[in-house]
């Protein structure tokens, strides 16, 4: 959302950034936007949901905008119902995955009752929505029936990274350390590579001990190394150091099956070749840039022999560079904005 609300901000918008303060959660970082965190007393859990959405709904209730952006479904209702109760206001819903579909909610049965219900009642009512891809348009297109723009969550131009100073062999993860990103299988992996091969895994979250614990186990704690959580603004100096960079989503439900995460982007603005999932969005890249290493089935001897094939071949992995740095050009945020700003002036045209 950084991204979004920095353009949003220079494009000439009054922008307010609103999310929830955490007891872990470090100070603010200076930007040129407003923003502000709500307070709650509750960390998780059903109660947590409830707290923040009432606080939420009081918030822009107090604080009137032409436009609400709510990021996922879990703010959706409190934009929703402002935007019913002030005909000034429009609530815009950006959906960054298929929340109803993410492991967190598809093993909860009755949870996942709870916001399909909510989903089916509150999207088909919204006139203006965006997501990350064309598959996962198409599907909420199709489920919904209302028209969603494609903004995909890719960087803003870089300078061309020096790839001849990176050292084979280091492997990059950069993002939440969550249940259903093949970080086990990474791990595993290890124990199958050279030993010059490094593993870095960047950020936290909730398995974060639990993999820790497996680095011990199996012995690697001096070839798997844990940054913990890091400010977005650092991460680009760990992308241009990496040989190649690891998105190992498990097909655990249909929002990892059809998404595009920002890793993969943040991968080619560094011209970092890496293994993604053959899945849709990300076989649909492959067959237009050739850019990527394609993963078939998550398992450690599957990907240890991948990483070796383009290891023992240095014409393939400068190649791997070379479409990286081509696509580079046309995958980034100046060009993608342009689909942001024609979204908000059809909101305000028709407002």
């Amino acid at each position: 959302m950084i991204r979004i609300c920095s353009s949003l901000q220079a494009a000439g918008y009054e922008v307010m950034l609103v999310g929830r303060k955490r007891r872990q959660s470090l100070p603010l970082v200076e930007r040129p936007f407003q923003q502000h965190r709500i307070n709650c007393h509750f960390e998780a859990g059903k109660l947590f949901y409830l707290e923040f959405n009432l606080r939420l709904l009081k918030y822009l209730w107090q604080h009137p905008a032409n436009i609400i952006n709510s990021v996922d479904l879990d703010t959706l209702l409190p934009g929703y119902l402002v935007s019913r109760l002030r005909t000034k206001t429009q609530c815009v819903y950006d959906a960054h995955e298929y929340f109803t579909e993410v492991p967190e909610v598809t093993r909860r049965p009755l949870v996942q009752r709870i916001w399909s219900a909510l989903a089916t009642w509150v999207i088909p009512q919204l006139k203006y929505a965006y997501t990350v891809g064309p598959a996962l348009a198409r599907i909420f297109e199709e489920r919904y029936g209302t028209p969603f723009t494609v903004v995909r969550n890719v960087p803003v131009r870089r300078p061309v990274p020096d790839r001849n100073e990176v050292q084979e062999g280091m492997l990059l993860y950069q993002g939440m350390l969550n249940e259903g990103r093949g970080l086990e299988v990474a791990i595993k992996a290890m124990k199958l590579l050279p030993a010059h091969f490094q593993l870095t895994l960047v950020g936290s979250g909730d398995v974060e001990n639990e993999l820790k614990a497996l680095t011990v186990n199996e012995g690697l704690t001096d070839r798997v190394h844990f940054t913990g959580f890091i400010q977005p603004d650092e991460l680009p100096k760990y992308t241009r150091q990496a040989w190649l960079g690891l998105n190992l989503l498990e097909n655990t439900g249909l929002s990892y099956y059809y998404s595009l995460a920002n890793k993969a982007f943040d991968y080619i603005q560094s011209h970092c070749p890496s293994v993604q999932m053959a899945f849709p969005e990300y076989a649909a890249l492959q067959e237009e840039y050739g850019c990527f290493l394609l993963l078939e089935a998550l398992e450690p001897s599957t990907l240890a022999q991948l990483i070796l094939g383009v290891a023992n071949d240095p014409t393939a992995y400068r190649t791997l560079v070379a479409r990286n740095a081509k696509a580079a050009e046309q995958l980034c945020w100046e060009n993608e904005e342009r689909e942001l700003f024609h979204l908000y002036q059809q909101v305000l045209k028709a407002h």
